[in-house]
């Protein structure tokens, strides 16, 4: 399956709202950034564990729709957020994969590194796929 940002941002506009930029989106992996914003800091200018949490969830659900049936829909199940070090300087860079595809959810991992390649934290989440009942 094949999907665009845009489509990804009509659908989920808090993608769009946290300021999520998708730089490849394909079944082995999709690769995405989140700019650094004041907005978005914490103490010591490092981006917030929530909008790194954020870049996270967005990624792995479109991780998990692309490996999965045609329209359904990806709901985050679990995370486990493991935080290594602060992200600094220009933003966050991530890589999502899937580590299990099932018929219903999909375990991805996901690598946020710095702008120095340096692994700032890994998540990895269970995420369901439901496909929407038909319209008649």
């Amino acid at each position: 399956m094949t999907v665009t940002a845009e489509e990804i941002y009509a659908l989920a506009p808090f993608a769009e709202t946290l300021g999520v930029h998708f730089v490849a989106i394909s079944a082995p992996e999709v690769r995405a950034r989140l700019d650094y914003a004041s907005a978005l800091s914490t103490l010591g200018g490092g981006l917030h564990g929530g909008a790194l949490m954020g870049l996270a969830d967005v990624a792995a659900a479109v991780c998990a729709a692309v490996n999965g049936p045609e329209g359904a829909l990806p709901a985050t199940m679990q995370s486990n957020t493991l935080f290594l070090r602060p992200v600094r300087g220009a933003g966050a860079f991530a890589v999502a994969r899937p580590l299990h595809v099932g018929r219903n959810t999909v375990t991805v991992e996901v690598d946020i590194n710095d702008e120095q390649d340096v692994l700032c934290a890994r998540i990895t989440q269970v995420v369901a796929l439901r496909t929407p009942p038909s319209r008649a």
